[in-house]
């Protein structure tokens, strides 16, 4: 639309110049130019600037020094390991060079980088100067090599990011608004959830069941005292005859207890006739 409204301003000025009048409608077929701040323009202005840059085409777009060197060489399918020097010297100088005519600022850096080129390039001309830890030679470009991978690394990660779907240019977030109803409904439950849940109620109880100990009183006198009384009704008395396994592990013991108490003050005999003989007990003194 542009276009055709300064080639229209262009023959109107060529023939005004020739002396002929504008022969320019006011309206051409009811359909406007162009719009001018809403407003439609059926005539076109006769100060129309079309400014030199409007119509300014761009081919490559780079983000730095670095893009344009990694365009370069990837154009050309040079190994980036062993870059030709002059080639891409001379391709990166006629590129600034463009730059600096229409950008001063934004040639600045791309300045400084055609400065280490050449530099580079210089260093290539001189003589090989080996390191001194290594047998091999130094080379100028290896530090301008390192830069290089890692910037088409980081460019390669920041491609891969930006071809992930994003909010607002791949796709917009919808809000549906869910009117809530006043009635509460609740879920319904079947017979098999409820016999599941309580399965699992009474599997749950029986693993925090609690084990109540009951404290049982039991006197060692009181069991000497019953041996004594049993002892003083017989001559000898087996001594497995004198434990009750029936009532328990804790009256056994104490039990046992007892008769070695009263062995202890003489009171009661344990004797065998032999070895692995039966073990009789009886009492020390004779009874009355």
């Amino acid at each position: 639309m542009i276009e055709n409204a300064g080639q229209a301003s262009a023959d109107a000025t060529a023939l005004t110049l020739a002396g002929q009048p504008d022969s320019t409608p006011d309206v051409i077929d009811g359909v406007a130019f162009a719009k001018l701040y809403g407003e439609p323009l059926f005539k076109l202005p006769n100060d129309l600037y079309i400014p030199p840059d409007a119509l300014e085409v761009f081919l490559e777009a780079f983000q730095g020094p670095l893009d344009l060197l990694l365009y370069l060489i990837r154009k050309q399918n040079f190994n980036i390991l062993d870059i030709p020097m002059a080639q891409v010297t001379l391709q990166y100088l006629e590129y600034v060079e463009q730059i600096r005519k229409h950008n001063l600022e934004l040639a600045a850096e791309y300045l400084l980088m055609a400065a280490m080129l050449i530099e580079i390039k210089s260093r290539m001309l001189l003589p090989v100067k080996k390191a001194s830890n290594s047998d091999e030679a130094e080379d100028p470009r290896a530090e301008l090599v390192r830069r290089l991978l890692e910037y088409e690394q980081m460019k390669l990660a920041a491609q891969e990011l930006d071809s992930l779907p994003q909010v607002g240019r791949d796709y917009v977030r919808t809000q549906i608004h869910v009117e809530q109803t006043v009635v509460t409904r609740w879920p319904e439950v079947d017979l098999d959830d409820l016999q599941a849940v309580w399965s699992d109620i009474m599997r749950r109880a029986k693993l925090t069941a609690h084990h109540h100990i009951s404290r049982e009183e039991l006197s060692v006198r009181e069991h000497m005292t019953g041996i004594l009384r049993r002892l003083q009704s017989a001559r000898f008395v087996e001594f497995a005859d004198l434990f009750d396994p029936s009532r328990g592990v804790p009256v056994v013991v104490v039990n046992f207890i007892a008769l070695l108490e009263l062995a202890k003050e003489t009171l009661i005999e344990i004797t065998q006739a032999e070895a692995f003989a039966p073990i009789y007990v009886r009492l020390s003194y004779s009874p009355s």
